[in-house]
């Protein structure tokens, strides 16, 4: 029985990674095919990117194993590199927009500049369409996670123990372990209240989609491991950011189903009603 709990902690543990590894390639994607980051709050994503600098020194200080250091680090690149498509194509609008001024505007910058603001213009597509594509999305994740967990077990039999830690190290590993959990959280904040102000335009879902399965399989993969209380307790930081974020994940997700597919059916019948007349 303990056996199958291990093994089911660890397929949920490498699904999560699996997650995590692809979280941020949909809004990297996103940015460089707008050429802005505009749908991104600037305080989301400095605050995630302290959480994960908080989540970096816990892996080091908790003496965690290297593929934690290494995704902590992974995660430290990817939100730097968000924050340098914002600033880059801030800059890069802001440089032909200068050009312009001076009376000689490029064809590049014209078109630049429609693209950005059209870009979104194009039909939604069919929202069961949507689903089935991120159905078979997860699908592919679970598969590969579950893959990659039974071919790490054939490639390493061997069992490496994870060192015990000093109390004081103990210690320094839960506040910063809290201190992510509040960064993870309050980073949604800024975001959803952007998300009002720009009806989700430029921002990916995927980013979230992604993170919601993340930081289920990832609590699943403790939970399932033992549900001991000093366990659960040693593990309580992690526990509560991954399920507090995936409620606001899911409203997040709420907000684009309203702006993408709601609101647009009501100003259609609207529309409609107003030509009748």
């Amino acid at each position: 029985m303990v056996g199958d709990r291990e093994v089911a902690s660890n397929i949920f543990g490498s699904i999560s990674t699996a997650c995590w590894i692809i979280v941020y390639s949909p809004q990297l994607i996103e940015n460089y095919q707008l050429q802005s980051g505009e749908g991104l709050s600037l305080l989301f994503v400095y605050t995630w990117l302290l959480g994960d600098l908080c989540n970096f020194a816990g892996g080091v200080i908790g003496q965690l194993v290297p593929t934690v250091i290494i995704l902590a680090t992974y995660y430290t690149v990817c939100d730097s590199t968000l924050l340098f498509q914002v600033y880059y194509y801030r800059w890069r609008r802001k440089t032909q927009r200068a050009a312009a001024l001076d009376g000689c505007p490029s064809e590049q910058s014209c078109l630049l500049e429609e693209r950005t603001f059209t870009s979104r213009e194009h039909p939604q597509s069919p929202l069961l369409q949507v689903l089935l594509r991120y159905m078979g999305v997860v699908i592919l994740i679970a598969l590969a996670g579950s893959g990659t967990y039974f071919v790490n077990q054939l490639t390493n039999r061997g069992s490496s123990s994870r060192p015990i830690l000093e109390p004081s190290a103990e210690l320094e590993t839960q506040i910063l372990g809290w201190t992510c959990t509040l960064c993870y959280i309050g980073a949604r904040v800024p975001q959803i209240y952007k998300n009002f102000q720009t009806r989700c335009e430029g921002l990916a879902p995927g980013l979230f989609c992604f993170t919601i399965l993340g930081n289920i399989t990832y609590t699943l993969s403790i939970c399932v491991a033992s549900m001991d209380r000093d366990y659960l307790i040693r593990n309580a930081s992690w526990i509560a950011g991954s399920t507090v974020t995936v409620v606001f994940d899911v409203f997040v997700l709420g907000q684009f189903f309203y702006y993408g597919y709601v609101s647009r059916l009501m100003v259609d019948e609207c529309g409609r009603d107003a030509s009748d007349y």
